[in-house]
């Protein structure tokens, strides 16, 4: 797929690094993540936006066409479809293909319980298209008890469906938690087994996950080894920038290393609301609606969130420290949504600055921001299973290059016009 680099908002005088000046933010996101529905025949205890039922605003089929439009004219040349499970909205595979046929590659995420046979040689025939399987365990024992019973057979199936198809590089997507990062190594021949791509992604503290993060967010000495796994893999497994602070241990992960919430990424949510990150679905983090005058591209423009975030940033009480420049003081959602202050180290720094002010806050619940909205169903989530021998062993892996540029990391693949 062809594209051309959004513009920088603003010169950045003297930077001399690309991550620099993406930091002032773009013209047009790289990566729009969009979640066209809360809808989800499952109640994941960490789900990032406690989905589970239909809100009745979410954006009609004109109007999710309308988006697609503005996001081929701001030249957006891939968007992440999430949700909820987005295969169980009525009209998702014509928006679907409106999308590929308008030059807006899709990448989305589903539990795979409408991946068919049928569904996935429709897939596979589409080259603008890219599906993420999530699996959050290498066994039933280890998934089920977080995504729900049955769940492990239906990504499989899915898997194999997709397979036989003949789709390639296909992603098998995994929130790390304290039970499955002992199971990297059987998720990495999980994906091998069907042709597919390993994806790892960071568990914050967002929608339902803020109620189980305390018990299922990796134990310190688990980020180091998932550290180690992921320099040993790196070339052939994807994060997403997911781990940014664990660049603090010293060698830095590959991609972006930076928070680009508001900058080269943000989240329209099914009834329009933009959000700076999908992880932070909360007012404050609120930039407008695309429905009102103007439409998304006035939004990410124009936005007076979205110009602050671009603004320089000092730190706070992170900037004396060494390992700044690396990890870059981590993830706002996830110091959001822990009570901590967004100036301040990310409660899984990894030189343990944020164990100590978690160990310091408020004991009331009620004091820590709670995610705007909850969706879920009428039933108690999962909680997940109890404790697994921490185990991680290396072995030599093939490398696989990235099915599109928002595979790798934002800047994959990516240059600047002379003089921008």
């Amino acid at each position: 797929m062809t594209a051309s680099t959004p513009q920088t908002s603003r010169p950045a005088p003297g930077a001399a690094r690309l991550v620099d000046l993406f930091e002032y933010g773009l013209d047009a996101p790289i990566c729009l993540t969009w979640e066209l529905t809360y809808a989800c025949n499952l109640s994941c205890a960490h789900c990032l936006s406690s989905s589970g039922r239909r809100d009745p605003r979410e954006l009609t089929t004109q109007e999710a066409k309308a988006v697609i439009d503005e996001l081929e004219a701001m030249q957006v040349f891939y968007v992440n479809i999430g949700g909820g499970e987005p295969t169980v909205r009525a009209d998702f595979w014509e928006l679907l293909d409106y999308a590929t046929a308008h030059h807006v590659g899709v990448k989305f995420s589903t539990n795979g319980v409408r991946i068919t046979p049928e569904i996935a040689r429709r897939l596979a025939g589409n080259d603008y298209v890219d599906v993420q399987i999530s699996l959050d365990g290498a066994t039933a024992e280890v998934n089920d008890a977080v995504r729900g019973p049955g769940s492990y057979d239906t990504a499989l199936r899915a898997m194999r469906n997709l397979s036989d198809a003949g789709m390639t590089d296909f992603k098998l997507s995994v929130v790390c938690t304290r039970h499955n990062i002992p199971q990297m190594d059987e998720f990495k021949a999980l994906a091998d087994r069907y042709g597919a791509q390993l994806r790892l992604t960071r568990l914050r503290p967002s929608g339902r996950g803020a109620d189980v993060w305390d018990e299922l967010h990796p134990l310190p000495e688990q980020q180091r080894l998932l550290y180690d796994w992921l320099v040993a893999h790196g070339d052939s497994v994807l994060t997403g920038d997911s781990f940014f602070h664990l660049s603090a241990y010293g060698q830095a992960l590959p991609g972006l290393n930076l928070c680009g919430a508001g900058r080269v990424v943000c989240l329209i949510d099914p009834v329009g609301d933009v959000y700076a990150c999908p992880f932070a679905i909360h007012d404050e983090f609120l930039a407008g609606n695309i429905r009102r005058p103007g439409g998304f591209a006035e939004v990410w423009r124009e936005s007076e969130l979205f110009q602050n975030l671009r603004e320089p940033q000092n730190g706070g009480a992170c900037a004396s420290c060494a390992f700044y420049d690396t990890c870059k003081g981590g993830c706002m959602a996830a110091k959001f949504f822990t009570g901590l202050p967004l100036d301040g180290p990310d409660p899984e720094c990894v030189q343990g600055y944020g164990e100590q002010l978690l160990a310091g806050r408020s004991k009331d619940r009620d004091l820590i921001p709670k995610p705007s909205g909850d969706h879920s169903h009428r039933t108690s989530p999962a909680r997940g299973p109890g404790p697994v021998d921490l185990v991680l062993t290396r072995r030599p892996d093939r490398d696989r290059p990235p099915v599109g540029d928002c595979d790798e990391h934002p800047l994959a693949g990516m240059s600047l016009p002379r003089g921008g």
